[in-house]
């Protein structure tokens, strides 16, 4: 006898079962077919109701699936959605970063444009400039307070020649060489400048303390005549600094004078004015070497 050449399930009864009822499942949809059709051809309005009935059962599990495949693209799409906006979020910060070091940049030279204006204007308002340079640098922390300018003898800078800017006086050339000087500050300890007060014209001696501070005492013993906020210039008294130029600002009083603090910042000032001495008999003291302190 010949061996069948389909499939066989073998003496597993699961498996004849499972056969079995599958068969049947295949038999009751052609029965079920075969019924809707001949019902089709035979009374259509009662195949309408029958139509319109598996529509009723099918529509809840169809708006379900729906349901679940609408939020299934919706999360997808969400998580692209945010994903998109935080990179579009890290962009912008990106952008904003660099906005933001363009104006800082842009300030900056606003700022430097405004103080090169102040500076040529002076010079073409003085008329004994010798010369005007940058100031590229100056100390901060060192008791020694210079600044360094960007011209020098080749310019006309002599040793003693008294330096300012726009702002006020920025103290006095002790070095010279050929493209660059160094200034000692008003705010040195070795700094001594004859001056007056603003605000009623009594004389004082403005001395740096070193720290970027100045002090300034009455040349008379008595009331302490200075008040917060009184202006410092200088007086002319000596020869070496022309007079009415702003010196400092008095921040505090002590117990016969008062602290100042310079008007001319270096650490804030790009340009600065070389100028001759205000009585020519006194660069050749003020170049001398016993003129700095130790």
């Amino acid at each position: 006898m010949a061996a069948s050449a389909g499939p066989r399930p073998g003496w597993s009864r699961r498996a004849q079962y499972s056969l079995f009822f599958s068969f049947l499942a295949v038999i009751a949809g052609l029965i079920v077919g075969l019924v809707l059709l001949i019902l089709s051809l035979v009374a259509p309005q009662s195949y309408q109701a029958v139509r319109g009935a598996a529509l009723d059962v099918t529509a809840p599990i169809s708006g379900g699936l729906n349901e679940i495949g609408s939020t299934v693209t919706g999360m997808v799409s969400g998580a692209g959605d945010y994903w998109d906006a935080a990179n579009q979020n890290g962009q912008l910060k990106r952008d904003r970063a660099a906005l933001m070091r363009r104006m800082v940049e842009a300030r900056g030279i606003l700022e430097e444009n405004r103080q090169l204006k102040a500076a040529l204007q002076l010079r073409e308002q003085s008329r004994v400039a010798v010369a005007a340079g940058r100031v590229v640098g100056s100390s901060f922390e060192s008791p020694r307070r210079f600044a360094i300018i960007s011209v020098g003898t080749s310019d006309g800078v002599q040793v003693g020649m008294p330096v300012r800017a726009p702002e006020g006086l920025i103290g006095r050339v002790i070095d010279a060489g050929s493209t660059a000087s160094r200034v000692l500050l008003v705010s040195d300890r070795a700094n001594i400048v004859p001056a007056r007060i603003l605000k009623g014209g009594q004389p004082v001696i403005s001395t740096g303390r070193g720290d970027g501070t100045i002090d300034v005492r009455p040349l008379e013993v008595g009331k302490n005549p200075f008040k917060a906020g009184d202006i410092i210039i200088t007086s002319g008294t000596g020869g070496l600094y022309p007079p009415l130029i702003p010196i400092a600002k008095v921040i505090r009083l002590d117990d016969d004078g008062a602290i100042a603090l310079p008007i001319a910042d270096p650490s804030k000032v790009s340009f600065a004015i070389v100028e001759p001495p205000f009585e020519p008999a006194a660069l050749a003291a003020a170049g001398s070497p016993d003129s700095e302190a130790p």
